[in-house]
């Protein structure tokens, strides 16, 4: 499976994380930092702010973002009406599986029949077309399923394997739509660790309107 990777050059001492590599003084950290673990998929209910507000950034140049965050909630419906929900985040680094692959892998591996399952994904940038492609053949063998996705960004859109990739995920019922700044706001929320001394309010980044009625307006060119 293709390494998800966007954009070119990936900013200066920066880890993958967005952590300022320059300003770390402790030997250990830089060097857990820097060595990733091969083929881990992190799981947690709170991911760590700084990497929120560098992952999650709807920017149009992605330069150094090449892991994939999903911020899911599961609500699984009986007969009887009552709900159970769960909710968490996936991180790929340097995986085997993207976070999407993973979730339905690791999160969601089953489907009880005699359930409906509405669930929602926060995700840092679209799929890949081969994560696209598990979506869709999941969603058309599982009819109880109904997945919405909301992306902060839209991953190689320009690549004509892409666009027929995200077409098909329309076609098989998945709704798929760019972050408003009110989805951030969301995310950060309810699926972000809030670090002692740091605001709880959620502070917008200057561009953010602007770049998602960008992104909006390349998702609508691709599925109409």
């Amino acid at each position: 499976m293709a390494q998800k990777e966007e954009a070119a050059a990936a900013p200066e001492a920066t880890s993958q994380n967005g952590e300022d590599l320059e300003n770390l003084d402790d030997p250990e950290k830089l060097k857990e930092l820097i060595e990733l673990p091969p083929f881990e998929i992190v799981t947690g209910e709170r991911l760590p702010a700084n990497f929120f507000k560098f992952q999650f950034r709807n920017v149009e140049y992605s330069s150094g973002r090449n892991k994939t965050f999903l911020c899911y909630v599961v609500e699984a419906q009986g007969k009887g009406g009552q709900v159970q929900a769960t909710r968490g985040y996936l991180e790929d680094e340097h995986a085997a599986a993207h976070a999407e692959e993973a979730f339905f892998n690791t999160i969601l591996p089953a489907f009880d029949p005699a359930l409906r399952y509405n669930v929602t994904w926060y995700v840092s940038s679209s799929p890949c077309a081969a994560c696209a492609d598990r979506i869709t053949k999941t969603l058309s063998k599982t009819k109880n399923l109904r997945l919405l996705i909301l992306v902060g960004r839209l991953f190689m859109w320009e690549e004509p394997e892409i666009q027929a990739a995200l077409k098909k995920l329309k076609e098989a019922g998945c709704k798929l739509r760019i972050m408003k700044p009110q989805d951030f706001e969301y995310i950060w929320q309810n699926f972000v660790e809030q670090e002692e001394g740091e605001s709880k309010a959620f502070q917008p980044w200057e561009d953010i309107q602007e770049n998602f009625l960008y992104y909006e307006e390349k998702l609508a060119d691709i599925l109409k």
